[in-house]
């Protein structure tokens, strides 16, 4: 007897300096931020076991974003859709907030820009004007057809990706470019390590890895999601418009066209379009503009500037 009233006496003990060493640290063991109220609202889950349960729907907690497609799927495309955007010229002021979100979103090193945006002039009787520049994700891209290990793939959506667990470091699909769009990771990327831990994902182009090469993907892994790609929604002057071909339709978020319409209307363009490259990215010219030229040079890096 004497023995048992021992053992609880020592219990109760180390339950209760456990408790007072818990209660003297920075976090009590029932933290107030965890310690939630119960909705009322009932969930059925299926346990470790097999069994089917019920949980306050205020208990749990909110699951991390997660690939939805396989690598065979990502290659594949989705289907019925034809990806387009149109660019505005006489919106753009060199803002740069679609370089700094597609920056953020795909973990792009500096100086390695997907998106860049240039200071144009074509001619000297001419006002100059700013042209964001991306990957054109063309019908018929002289980058697939070079790449000799399928890396570089068209997609039936037309979306043009890179598989960098594919790549070999070659670089002829940045030679086959014509508009300078690809670049190459030549260190190791700063990522953290949550991100560089995944597999890498054809579309949402993460982790990117040293030795291959990056571009613009269009976001797919944010279409899937009937989102807009991030350059799209980061700009604040409606620069971007995306959507599909084949519904004839493209956002920039706030405002929505027919596609046909506003290329016909607007007098849309191609860069390079002798090249028969069809690309997928459409240019509006730079007339009746927002914003003078001048307005977007803070932007630049002095040996940039126009004087």
């Amino acid at each position: 007897m004497n023995q048992d009233k021992s053992r609880r006496e020592f219990l109760a003990t180390g339950i209760l300096t456990t408790m007072a060493v818990a209660c003297n640290s920075k976090k009590l063991p029932f933290d107030r931020e965890e310690d939630l109220m119960a909705s009322g609202e009932k969930v059925k889950l299926l346990s470790i076991d097999g069994n089917v349960i019920e949980v306050d729907k205020a208990f749990l907690k909110p699951v991390p974003h997660m690939p939805s497609v396989s690598n065979e799927e990502a290659r594949k495309g989705i289907p019925g859709k034809k990806f387009v955007m149109v660019i505005d010229l006489s919106r753009c002021k060199n803002v740069k907030a679609c370089q700094t979100s597609c920056n953020h979103a795909h973990h792009v090193q500096d100086a390695q820009n997907w998106i860049k945006v240039y200071p144009m002039q074509d001619s000297e009787k001419e006002a100059p004007y700013w042209q964001p520049t991306t990957c054109m994700h063309c019908d018929e891209p002289p980058c697939v057809k070079v790449c000799p290990v399928d890396a570089t793939f068209k997609r039936q959506d037309g979306i043009v990706l890179i598989d960098s667990d594919r790549c070999i470091g070659c670089r002829f699909c940045m030679a086959a470019c014509p508009y300078s769009t690809r670049v190459f990771n030549w260190g190791d990327p700063n990522l953290p390590v949550d991100i560089a831990d995944q597999a890498y994902n054809p579309e949402t182009s993460l982790p990117q890895k040293k030795g291959t090469v990056g571009k613009c993907d269009f976001c797919p892994d944010m279409t899937r999601m009937g989102m807009l790609p991030h350059c799209v929604s980061a700009c604040p002057n409606g620069v971007y418009f995306f959507g599909d071909m084949i519904e004839d339709s493209v956002t920039n978020g706030a405002e929505t066209f027919r596609f046909s319409d506003l290329v016909r209307d607007k007098a849309g363009y191609r860069l390079m379009e002798d090249l028969g490259t069809k690309p997928s990215v459409y240019y509006l010219p730079p007339v009746n503009r927002n914003f003078k030229f001048e307005e977007g040079l803070e932007k630049e890096e002095p040996a940039q500037k126009k004087s």
